[in-house]
């Protein structure tokens, strides 16, 4: 089956993390490949001591991006030097390079069948960016052994993928704490 996390509320990754772990006590082994995340956040400790049933990889640089026109002058301003902003449909080729090459990683991890579960975390959003195309992903929806469950996390997931996906949860936020200045907290969002 094809699983789709999405939506503008928190929870996207943590449920995949949650399914992973669930499936782990079913003695399956998963994959995860994390991408537009460096090994910064807490969970990834966690998740590389469950080698070698679980494999975590990430693919993405320690900054934020957004296209021109996407963030306020005053969010900007408060995201400083961790935001590269492009021009629209023009991201940074060396970002789209690395974006590539860990797809590539992932497909390959995929379509292996060494896998029962195998989560592409925030792949929504390199999607949306433009920094991975759409024919590779259906290619891996198409070409993914029938007994892998594909989970596929992160906003804005495209129209023609919650068509082609088996679950569809749409993550809505109703109220979050950030609208009140709390930053990212150890252990919760990070």
């Amino acid at each position: 089956m094809i699983q789709v996390y999405t939506g503008t509320g928190k929870g996207k990754t943590t449920a995949a993390i949650g399914l992973a772990v669930r499936s782990l006590g079913a003695g399956r082994r998963i994959y995860i490949m994390q991408f537009m995340k460096g090994l910064a956040y807490s969970e990834q400790e966690v998740l590389r001591g469950f080698a070698p049933r679980l494999v975590l990889e990430t693919t993405g640089k320690p900054f934020f991006i957004a296209a021109e026109g996407m963030l306020t002058p005053e969010e900007r301003a408060a995201w400083g030097d961790d935001v590269v902003v492009f021009p629209p449909g023009k991201p940074p080729a060396d970002y789209v390079a690395m974006i590539g090459d860990g797809f590539r990683q992932a497909a390959a991890a995929v379509k292996s069948g060494d896998y029962g579960l195998a989560v592409l975390d925030e792949v929504n959003v390199a999607l949306f960016f433009g920094l991975l195309d759409r024919a590779p992903v259906e290619r891996l929806l198409d070409e993914a052994p029938p007994d892998t469950e594909l989970v596929l996390t992160g906003r804005n997931a495209p129209d023609w993928l919650l068509e082609r996906a088996d679950l569809v949860t749409d993550m809505r936020e109703v109220r979050h704490y950030y609208a009140k200045g709390v930053e990212a907290r150890r252990g919760i969002e990070n």
